[in-house]
């Protein structure tokens, strides 16, 4: 499509052209008056009146034509530009189109509250007229049935687990970010805001974020009137820690286990509300497919985990917070119910798959250790406050360590590299998670990591100890030791951790504009499943915030202004044509996997698709290893509906024919986030091309020609995705190369 930029040059020669034919008209009129003006002053000279009325009067009538012809020519020269303008833009339009976010008009700061002012509203009396389905029952999903139930909509809530107790949510354990500036080091919303943006590596919303900075502090208030336990400092005030991408304290946190009470926060607001009878909680349910009618979403398929039946549900509004699609790689942080089914379902029915290719890479995970790991375990960040990452900065005391001839607590201090710390002195192992990661990776290959395979670095609390005592250590992190050792069979309090990155976070998502709706009506998409508050990479902490600013005070507002004019819908019947089409397309979708009866397990062929994901759309990304992903990943998905073994029966419970299900699913994911990538030839945050990167090996952007989210659209099936871009213009911040070194 044509920038702006272009399109100002073809005006600008436009006008240039008609100011050239005004120049030339206006020259023709000026000869036209003097040689009047030379006639009249001889007729005046020999007093011949009437010659003078006759001069005058053929002057005038040439001074009229000139002009007459020249703002012909003015016209059609402008004209002829602008068809030819519209005619450029259009022949592009073919290929892509431009995306609009319905950001509001004015000053930043001031945007959501205008918006706010502004939207359309559902009064009390019309609320328990409508329907909202809420797929998800994480920190997003929970915050959002249970804040529409209290405004008084009819809530139906979809839970895949036994219980929400048990949401991926309650993994979360280094903290929540919020502006509140309690340690009085120079925080604020702005602040908070420029981090974000900056930490995303540019390749965010501005009012997106702002917003979320914005209301971050409402968060805190509403969790702390819920009960949650955060910290406090001795005097009883709300304590703050610091993360990765941020020289101020803003983290608030409970001990490690800072998600599992902001889910039980939520749960508790949820579980009121099912006592209400204003939210219907369907457990072991799993959302298969969105049903469309008339544009517009109508209700889902639902698939009953237990009974296996598929069942109808009727809503004037779904909103999906199904968490992300970090599972493709099968080894991830996430749970391992964790899924990118509803978003593959939503793309397919419309909705836009935004930025697939920015996956995060958080640093500080526990090494794989086994050929046969089903998940891998999140340590927190929160550790790099007082632990020191380092790896010997000899190859051979590395090679010994890996031999078992050396232990690390054998290492002298000047035998250790604090790389993070040498590398970037202003924020030393505070940096930003792909920064991070991409740093112990770059040791790793380089012969420095330790370890039995050589891919991990040690996140060491020894000189912690020492300085603070190790009752101090143990009051703040215990708990996350206590989980290490028995992992790992190793004392952190004695012997360095060992860490290593590995797949946490999706940054990608389905698309949604600023009132968290998708490009299908009705269909609205909260917390990680969406694109959009992250950018590139997401920071520390961020992950809650805004998950819980989407559910309590984001889309309360933005559904009504969407619900406004949906009063006289009638309850549509689950009998319908696009009800039947939507169910029967999914049953068939499962006797066609149940009937390949292969040789194939689905872990077998889902660990085949993580292997390919991390070797060629892991954290090094070429153009040439992207090509072979996405003809690797074509092979897999052949593989799977030709040879794949499922047991048992669809009709009652089987958990392998979830993971099949799921698993078809991770691979159009694959796909989709192979060809981002290699559509973006550039660097930026989570996604690191190796053949765009600085001389000291930092991501480097191109944003003349990347600054844009990449939306992808569905086609049909066997067909390339269509490319639709929502340009980032930033009107309030600078871009600049990111600069954790000072």
């Amino acid at each position: 499509m044509a920038k702006k930029e272009d399109i100002f040059d073809k005006a600008k020669d436009a006008l240039n052209k008609a100011a050239d034919v005004i120049k030339d008209t206006a020259e023709d009129i000026v000869e036209n008056v003097q040689e009047m003006v030379e006639d009249v002053k001889d007729f005046i000279e020999d007093d011949k009146t009437q010659q003078v009325v006759a001069s005058v009067k053929d002057a005038g009538e040439k001074i009229a034509e000139s002009a007459k012809e020249g703002a012909s020519k003015v016209s059609e020269t402008i004209k002829a530009t602008a068809q030819k303008v519209v005619a450029d833009e259009t022949n592009e339009s073919k290929t892509i189109t431009r995306k609009d976010a319905k950001i509001p008009e004015g000053p930043l700061a001031e945007k959501w509250s205008n918006y706010k002012a502004h939207q359309k509203l559902v009064n009390p009396a019309n609320k328990r007229r409508l329907d909202i389905i809420v797929v998800g029952t994480g920190l997003a999903g929970a915050s959002a049935a249970a804040s529409l139930a209290e405004l008084g909509f009819n809530v139906l809530n979809f839970c895949i687990q036994d219980s929400p107790r048990r949401a991926h949510s309650i993994a979360a354990q280094g903290g929540i970010n919020a502006a509140k500036n309690y340690q009085n080091d120079g925080d604020s919303v702005y602040r908070l805001f420029y981090d974000t943006i900056k930490g995303g590596d540019y390749r965010a919303r501005e009012a997106n974020v702002y917003r979320l900075a914005e209301v971050s502090n409402s968060i805190i208030d509403q969790c702390v009137a819920q009960g949650v336990p955060f910290a406090r400092d001795y005097g009883g005030l709300l304590d703050n820690r610091s993360f990765g991408g941020a020289q101020v304290s803003r983290t608030f946190y409970a001990k490690g286990q800072t998600g599992q009470q902001l889910l039980l926060g939520a749960y508790s607001a949820l579980s009121r509300q099912v006592g209400k009878g204003a939210v219907k909680l369907y457990s072991r349910y799993e959302m298969l497919d969105v049903v469309v009618i008339d544009g517009r979403a109508r209700g889902i398929i639902a698939r009953n985990l237990v009974t296996g039946k598929t069942e109808r549900f009727f809503a004037h509004a779904v909103v999906v917070g199904t968490g992300g699609y970090g599972n493709a790689f099968f080894l991830s942080t996430n749970a391992m119910t964790s899924n990118g089914s509803a978003a593959i379902q939503m793309y397919k029915k419309g909705a836009y798959f935004a930025n697939p290719a920015f996956a995060q890479i958080h640093p500080t995970c526990i090494p794989v250790h086994g050929d046969y790991q089903s998940k891998l375990t999140l340590m927190s960040e929160s550790l790099r406050n007082d632990g020191r990452i380092w790896v010997p900065k000899k190859k051979e005391d590395a090679e010994a360590i890996r031999a078992g001839r050396l232990k690390p607590t054998d290492l002298k201090e000047e035998d250790r590299d604090y790389y993070l710390e040498r590398r970037y002195p202003a924020f030393g192992n505070l940096v930003p998670r792909d920064v991070a990661s991409r740093a112990a990776k770059e040791r790793c290959d380089a012969g420095f990591g330790v370890g039995n395979t050589g891919l991990a670095v040690y996140l060491d609390f020894s000189e912690a100890i020492k300085r603070l005592g190790e009752n101090v250590v143990r009051a703040r992190y215990g708990n996350l030791f206590q989980m290490y050792e028995k992992i790992v069979n190793d004392n952190p309090y004695n012997t360095p951790m060992m860490i290593y990155p590995a797949i946490h976070y999706t940054m990608g998502g389905v698309w949604v504009d600023y009132e968290l709706q998708t490009s299908v009506k009705g269909l609205f998409c909260i917390g990680e499943a969406n694109f959009s508050d992250h950018g590139a990479n997401r920071l520390g902490a961020s992950a809650l915030m805004q998950g819980l600013a989407d559910g309590y005070f984001v889309l309360p507002y933005t559904i009504q202004n969407y619900l406004a004019d949906q009063i006289q819908v009638p309850r549509i019947s689950t009998e319908s044509k696009e009800f039947n089409e939507a169910e029967k397309a999914i049953n068939d979708k499962i006797a066609k996997i149940m009937s390949i009866q292969g040789k194939l397990s689905v872990d077998h062929i889902h660990r085949q698709l993580g292997l390919v994901m991390w070797d060629f759309v892991g954290m090094g990304r070429t153009a040439e290893g992207l090509k072979t992903g996405i003809e690797k990943i074509a092979q897999i998905r052949k593989e799977f509906w030709s040879d794949v073994y499922v047991p048992g029966k669809a009709d009652n419970l089987n958990v392998e024919l979830e993971k099949a299900l799921r698993l078809a699913d991770f691979i159009e994911i694959g796909d989709l986030m192979a060809r981002d990538a290699l559509l973006r030839e550039e660097s930026c945050g989570g996604h690191f091309r190796e053949e765009y990167q600085t001389p000291e090996g930092e991501a480097l952007r191109d944003d003349d020609k990347f600054a844009f989210v990449s939306c992808w659209k569905f086609k049909g099936e066997g067909q390339e995705p269509e490319l639709i871009k929502e340009p980032l213009d930033y009107e309030f911040i600078v871009r600049q190369q990111r600069n954790y070194k000072a």
